[in-house]
């Protein structure tokens, strides 16, 4: 940026600033305890408490003790994952009351006969299992079938868990441990991609964010700054945030959770240790979202937490995505745009009507070049792409 490009200089509030674009089996449980998330660093994982006989499901109960944890777990016609993933939760090593919330979501595969042989092994191993669930010609949504799981449920947290994903043994136990610090917080941690090669540069922007960006990169195309398959939070903070939307297919209800979280202070925490294999492949239900809708909600938000407060800024693209972005605002968040910034300087040559097949990435010269000046993330620019 310079004042050659139009922009404005460094404001001394928040009253200015810019909106830069970026180019936008299961192992045995030894064998679980080095490993490395994609795009982190190689960590150790904390050995395991010394595990000790989880007592008998009827004498929790009959204790009348309140369940801390409860996992949420929403199934949809996910037969060839459920063993992988019902396993993982018989074999976290947390030492609490813990239990299975499964909401079956109309499916018509095997599913609803797994989930109830394995209730079977999760309460002799003293974990409660509670099943509910519908069989309508059509599923009401992953946003419904989360909230139903919630609802039948007890615990006093709340583990989310999607039914084609893995956790690690210790992922209850850390998370809990760090929601008790953070109790208006979503707790996240990093992830293990499957297949290792997929969405490489969507899962090292997972694992390094740092705890600065997870409040200042909420407007990317990536989403919430910690992914919903890892979240982990009181009870009392998700119904103070309002529960998921029910809109159903087509409806990023955890894009709009995340949104109303922030809006009402919440905070976001990761637990730096890679707690869940996060399986890719084309059924997932993030793939029913349209891009354009998600758009939208981005654009919204970008106006409503940071453009409001500024007098003018600048649009770090000046090509096709800078155009669409200036398109999306209001009319009066339009006015305040005062240049486009590119490192490509064909693009500015061109001038902001003309239409440019281009590529969004830029081989590292924007984040060179945003490197080398003075400028805060949050405050002087957000990345929005």
């Amino acid at each position: 940026m310079s004042q050659a490009a139009g922009a404005p200089q460094r404001p001394s509030s928040a009253a200015g600033g810019q909106v830069p674009f970026e180019g936008g089996p299961p192992a045995s449980h030894s064998a679980l305890d080095t490993f490395r998330c994609s795009g982190a660093p190689l960590h150790r994982v904390p050995d395991s408490p010394q595990l000790q006989p989880r007592a008998s499901l009827e004498s929790v109960m009959g204790e009348g003790c309140r369940i801390q944890v409860s996992i949420i777990l929403p199934v949809h016609n996910t037969e060839c994952w459920l063993d992988e993933c019902l396993k993982s939760v018989l074999e976290q090593d947390f030492q609490g009351t813990m239990e299975l919330s499964v909401f079956n979501d109309a499916s018509k595969d095997n599913s609803i006969n797994i989930i109830e042989k394995w209730k079977f092994r999760l309460e002799d191993a003293g974990i409660r299992v509670v099943i509910g669930g519908h069989d309508s010609p059509q599923p009401q949504g992953v946003g419904f079938a989360k909230n139903q799981a919630v609802i039948q449920s007890s615990g006093t947290y709340l583990c989310f868990l999607d039914s084609d994903d893995v956790m690690m043994p210790q992922r209850v136990r850390l998370q809990h441990e760090a929601a008790i610090q953070h109790p208006n917080s979503i707790i996240g941690c990093q992830v293990r991609r499957q297949p290792l090669d997929s969405t490489e540069r969507y899962t090292r922007w997972i694992n390094n964010l740092t705890r600065g960006q997870f409040l200042t990169q909420v407007f990317t195309s990536h989403g919430p700054t910690v992914i919903m398959p890892t979240w982990f939070c009181s009870r009392e903070w998700f119904f103070h945030v309002g529960k998921f939307d029910e809109g159903g297919k087509g409806v990023p209800e955890d894009l709009l959770f995340f949104y109303e979280h922030i809006r009402k202070g919440g905070g976001v925490f990761r637990v730096d240790q890679c707690l869940l294999q996060y399986r890719y492949h084309p059924q997932a239900a993030t793939h029913s979202v349209l891009e354009e809708t998600i758009w939208d909600y981005r654009v919204r938000f970008l106006e409503e937490r940071a453009l409001k407060h500024w007098t003018s800024f600048t649009i770090w693209n000046a090509g096709k995505q800078g155009r669409k972005l200036y398109r999306s605002l209001s009319p009066a968040n339009q006015k305040k745009v005062v240049a486009f910034c590119d490192v490509d300087e064909n693009k500015l040559a061109k001038g902001f009507y003309t239409y440019q097949e281009s590529k969004d990435l830029t081989g590292g010269a924007f984040e060179e070049n945003l490197n080398t000046l003075d400028l805060k993330e949050g405050l002087d620019y957000h990345h929005f792409n």
